[in-house]
């Protein structure tokens, strides 16, 4: 597996993020749906990056700047054919690494509560995290957890 910055003009990359709004969205109501789509991460407070398997996609993930030493992870997903083989956890530590290498306090992220996100959510529990209030702007609801890193 290797982790390679960028990639938001490949169109599996797309697809993958494509797949990813879409399952979100369709459990989680539109207001609390926060899942960016390739465009909104194109931007220069976000770094991106893709886990290959040589020319395989195997997962995204992203870390958004909210300020000088708070940062958020972004648009985690694993490629539906490489579930359960650690490219979600590997992917987490990378990001996690990178906002300690920018020099942030803590690292947090929103998630969703139905089933779908069950595995996801034990696995940022088991990497540390513990909920939090909402931040960056969220508004608080059933259908989001809030968690966060201290660094």
């Amino acid at each position: 597996m290797e982790l390679r910055a960028g990639g938001l003009g490949d169109p599996r990359v797309r697809a993958l993020i494509a797949h990813h709004l879409a399952e979100s969205r369709a459990s989680t109501p539109a207001a609390n749906a926060h899942a960016l789509g390739a465009a909104a991460l194109d931007r220069s407070d976000i770094d991106f990056w893709a886990m290959w398997d040589g020319e395989e996609l195997l997962g995204i993930g992203a870390l958004r700047m909210l300020d000088a030493d708070h940062a958020e992870i972004k648009s985690m997903r694993t490629a539906p054919a490489h579930l359960r083989r650690g490219v979600a956890r590997a992917i987490l530590a990378h990001l996690i690494a990178q906002a300690r290498t920018q020099g942030c306090a803590r690292v947090s992220l929103e998630t969703g509560t139905m089933p779908m996100f069950d595995a996801a959510n034990r696995m940022y529990e088991a990497a540390g995290f513990v909920d939090c209030p909402a931040y960056g702007g969220y508004p608080a609801s059933p259908h989001n957890r809030f968690m966060t890193l201290a660094l």
